[in-house]
């Protein structure tokens, strides 16, 4: 195994006060209540409907631990706070449920301040955005599903793909690595496909445009094999995020109701092994290939650790990432970075209301993850417990 260790729990929270360490404490024992996050969002949405002051509750509980703050300029203070640590940040604008053309526009408008406020600052070290931020997911239904579009659907299918190049265009101009996020299967063909079109005109001399793939769906290896074939021939680099997923009841859920195979793994051990093979492919070609893996997973960041060691690759190397949420797996973010590799944090940022939706489907998904809020509670325990010994 390589010398990091993601057991140094003084390293992981070196960067929270102990009043973040018993936020975070409350925190996440209320998040390990699976029927509270249930909950949630039904009673946050009629609370707020009411008219309830409730607001300043959220920022200084969920809202506080998981985003940056409201507006870019607001997140300055996460972002320095982790940068101390050898910790970089990435903005993400995580304002959900767009449904018009004005809206999407002024996404866009945001997208682009983020990858300007990026360009030239080390602490920043990638911008993001999902497509569904700046064209209406009906659409890129209809588009993945290569159905025959009306000259209305075309034109707005036109305006969509003019969004997503504008963020592409402004990244390379600014040399700011960007990636785009994957979605749900049944849009993701289209998403895949502007993602390859601005990767072959972005990455002619560097990795400036990374795809995301999610390894909980069993056809991912194939589809990164394929593709990697593809820039080889056309002489381009690929840049790619490993995720294990995000939609995954909603993947299964669709496909019983519609009846279709389900396109998610069978089980987790499938979805770990095609994550793992996925992590070694890049690194086999990684003469073309840049990645981050984008996992909360210990035994996946030490199997990248070890085959960088294997293929003597410096711990420092910018083609090979590692990320998580800010606020989730600080042993893994901070022991890495301690030990020199490139790290960076998801910071979340946008209005409390708006974020709402994003963070509650967060709470979701990693209380799906069997033990992680478990060890979350566990390591912040034991953390509360050592500073008290060493007072």
């Amino acid at each position: 195994m390589p010398s990091v260790s993601f057991n140094n729990l003084k390293v992981a929270f070196a960067y929270k006060s102990d009043a973040d360490l018993k936020r975070a404490y409350w925190l996440f024992r209320l998040i390990n209540i699976n029927f509270l996050v249930k909950i949630g969002p039904g009673f946050t949405n009629a609370v707020l409907k009411m008219g309830l002051p409730i607001k300043p509750l959220i920022r200084a509980t969920i809202y506080k631990h998981f985003c940056g703050g409201e507006t870019i300029e607001q997140c300055t203070e996460t972002i320095n706070n982790l940068g101390k640590y050898g910790v970089g940040s990435i903005l993400d604008y995580s304002v959900e449920g767009h449904h018009n053309e004005s809206d999407f526009d002024h996404s866009c408008a945001e997208i682009i301040k983020t990858v300007k406020h990026a360009s030239g600052k080390k602490n920043i070290p990638f911008s993001v955005f999902k497509v569904t931020g700046v064209g209406r997911m009906d659409l890129l239904e209809r588009v993945s599903s290569k159905v025959l579009l009306t000259g209305a659907e075309d034109a707005e299918f036109q305006r969509l793909k003019a969004r997503v190049e504008s963020i592409c265009k402004t990244a390379a101009e600014n040399n700011v690595r960007l990636f785009i996020d994957a979605e749900e299967t049944w849009i993701q063909d289209a998403i895949d496909q502007m993602v390859d079109d601005m990767m072959l005109k972005y990455n002619k001399e560097k990795t400036l445009i990374f795809n995301t793939v999610q390894l909980y769906r069993h056809d991912r290896v194939a589809f990164m094999k394929e593709n990697i074939a593809k820039a080889r021939s056309g002489n381009y680099k690929i840049g790619y995020k490993l995720v294990r997923g995000a939609y995954m009841e909603k993947e299964r859920e669709r496909a019983a109701l519609n009846g279709y195979p389900s396109p998610i793994q069978p089980d987790k051990a499938a979805c770990d092994k095609d994550y793992n093979e996925a992590i070694k492919l890049c690194i086999e070609n990684i003469d073309m290939v840049a990645v981050c893996a984008g996992t909360h997973n210990e035994e996946s960041s030490a199997l990248l650790a070890k085959l960088m060691e294997e293929k003597g690759i410096a711990n420092s190397d910018e083609r090979i990432w590692f990320s998580q949420l800010l606020g989730m797996s600080d042993h893994i973010s901070f022991n890495l970075a301690n030990a020199g590799y490139c790290v960076c944090k998801y910071v979340p940022y946008g209005p409390v209301v708006s974020v709402l939706p994003y963070l509650f489907r967060r709470a979701a998904e990693n209380t799906s993850m069997s033990g992680q809020m478990g060890r979350e509670l566990s390591m912040i325990t034991q953390e509360i417990e050592r500073r008290k010994k060493e007072k």
